[in-house]
């Protein structure tokens, strides 16, 4: 655990079992652990399914935290809290009850096997997007702004899901 704490965006996604109760749980263990500060929570947004479309809806928040873990550990501690909310991996873009990505790492640039950040296809995904620039518009990806981004990808299809945001703070005791 390195000593620096780093800001670190994340986004969170799931169609399968209950996503509301996957992101609370998911939300429990980063603030359990302590090498994390929760910093900022999206709401949650609907979106129609990217990439393999024969499945349900998505639902997509973004997460802000502080971290003292290394972009390596955080990642490991998230997959970690997929595997416990029962996250198979069998076909890409397919459906899943929690996946979580890490978007930003501080305002480094990381590019290894398994771990790339800032996300590759972030500028593509408005369901990533809308989550994001609700609570960090000023983060930097690149050249441009997640509000520049954001603005340049509106889609219509990312819809606020006020009754899941409601049950997720409710669950969270907010």
């Amino acid at each position: 655990m390195s000593t620096v704490k780093t800001e670190s965006a994340l986004a969170f996604g799931g169609n399968l079992d209950d996503p509301v109760e996957a992101f609370v749980a998911a939300l429990r263990a980063l603030r359990q652990n302590p090498a994390n500060v929760l910093l900022r929570q999206s709401s949650v947004y609907r979106t129609a399914p990217w990439g393999k479309l024969d499945q349900p809806d998505f639902l997509n928040m973004a997460v802000l935290i502080e971290t003292d873990l290394s972009a390596g550990d955080l990642l490991a501690f998230c997959l970690e809290i997929e595997r416990e909310r029962g996250r198979e991996r069998l076909e890409r873009w397919g459906p899943r009850t929690l996946d979580i990505d890490i978007l930003t790492y501080g305002e480094e640039a990381i590019d290894r096997p398994g771990l790339q950040v800032p996300h590759p296809r972030i500028a593509e995904r408005a369901f990533v997007l809308t989550p994001l620039n609700e609570i960090a518009p000023h983060i930097m990806i690149g050249e441009k702004s997640v509000a520049q981004l954001h603005a340049a990808l509106i889609d219509d299809s990312v819809r606020l899901d006020d009754d899941a945001t409601t049950r997720l703070g409710f669950l969270l005791g907010e």
